[in-house]
């Protein structure tokens, strides 16, 4: 085994940060890439503060900045266009100590990609678990085409339906359908001006962001049953729920060219993982705490994980303690994000009139003490800072 050899199953987001925190820390990565290319979902993601501190760690911030739209003034409306609340971007920034950014998921793959040497990354590269290992051996991973691989420390970043994960916790309920579906997609930005703005219907909900680049990156929410699909196509179902929304629903809707709209089930991790580790392995991302999208945090917390992975291991030291470490200091955050994400799903998910219409007057009550009381609910999420670098040896 070459003693500091790193695998990370899974080339996402939080596989490709993990990878480049850890190439930066001294090992010799190796990334297995279960799709034959780096093609991201056509989708945009937010990155709050808490993240973009992360990939400051590793020096990435600046560049994810420079290529991101910064969020301006919005906030929730309903769906005939009436302002529920406002949000200052400036205040948020104020207190969380930065803005919020948005950007295109390709782009951010890119810039992740950009910082490793060629030939880290492997497509086409399905792999499994053979051995978790320990202190006293390696940790072996086996592709698709029977090369066994051994590793000083394995990264399962294989997303929700991880392999990795059933393998070292079989006992484990796994993701659970939350009630509902999504569809994401991305437009030319429409010729009239619209603030940023997110929408809450009974049982659904819609979302339009701007991208740097002049398009629009849009998502949408429905109370559904697991695994339905439109009769026809997913454009004419967005425009049966949503057609009939405020500008500038109708308009995006207008520009989605045939095979646009992105749809999935949404699956949750609400009971969770018992460690984040076992062995020389470690979980992160979906693969560790999948949850609801309703507070953006997804990605932001696999960010998260993978800085914090690289901050605890060392090359050539033993792993029990340090992924100990690791899970104690992300279990408990992400799983009360989990449930978090899960209760304000359950808000959106209201179809009853007069819980719709309490839920509506609520938001707008605490919306008219300001943009602080709002932003209430992202303290101790969105101001996360990462550990300091010589943590680890003060606590060795």
């Amino acid at each position: 085994m070459d003693q500091h050899r790193a695998v990370v199953v899974g080339a996402g987001i939080g596989g490709l940060t993990g990878a480049v925190a850890l190439h930066q820390a001294g090992w010799d990565v190796t990334v297995l890439e279960r799709a034959a290319a780096l093609t991201p979902v056509g989708a945009g993601i937010g990155l709050a503060p808490n993240s973009q501190r992360a990939l400051d760690v590793i020096g990435l911030g600046d560049r994810v900045r420079e290529l991101s739209a910064w969020q301006g003034d919005g906030g929730m409306r309903a769906p005939g266009g009436r302002w529920l609340a406002r949000t200052s971007a400036k205040a948020a920034a104020e207190r969380f100590g930065g803005p919020l950014v948005l950007l295109h998921r390709d782009t951010l793959v890119e810039i992740l990609g950009s910082a490793l040497p060629d030939g880290v990354v492997r497509t086409g590269a399905a792999a499994s678990l053979v051995d978790p290992g320990d202190d006293g051996r390696p940790a072996v991973v086996r592709t698709a085409t029977g090369e066994d691989i051994e590793a000083e420390l394995v990264v399962g970043a294989d997303g929700i339906h991880s392999t990795l994960r059933r393998t070292l916790f079989p006992g484990h309920p796994g993701p659970a359908y939350s009630g509902f579906t999504t569809w994401r997609l991305v437009v030319p930005a429409p010729d009239r001006h619209f603030a940023p703005h997110e929408t809450w219907g009974g049982g659904r909900l819609w979302g339009t962001q701007p991208l740097k680049d002049g398009r629009i990156y849009a998502y949408a929410m429905a109370a559904a049953p697991e695994g339905a699909h439109a009769p026809d196509d997913e454009r004419a179902e967005l425009l049966r729920l949503f057609g009939d929304w405020h500008h500038p629903v109708p308009e995006i809707l207008a520009a989605v060219e045939p095979g646009g709209v992105l749809r999935n089930d949404v699956h949750h991790l609400i009971d969770p993982l018992p460690a984040f580790h076992q062995g020389r392995v470690a979980l992160l991302g979906d693969a560790a705490h999948a949850m609801q999208p309703t507070l953006g945090q997804g990605g932001n917390q696999a960010i998260e994980d993978a800085i914090v992975l690289a901050h605890h291991v060392a090359p050539g030291d033993p792993p029990g303690r340090a992924l100990a470490a690791y899970t104690a200091d992300r279990l408990p955050r992400t799983t009360a994000i989990v449930r978090k994400a899960a209760r304000t799903g359950r808000l959106t998910l209201l179809t009853a009139p007069p819980a719709v219409a309490l839920r509506d007057a609520l938001i707008a009550a605490v919306s008219r003490f300001g943009p602080g009381l709002v932003l209430r609910g992202f303290d101790g999420i969105a101001d996360w800072r990462p550990p300091l670098a010589d943590e680890r040896a003060r606590v060795s």
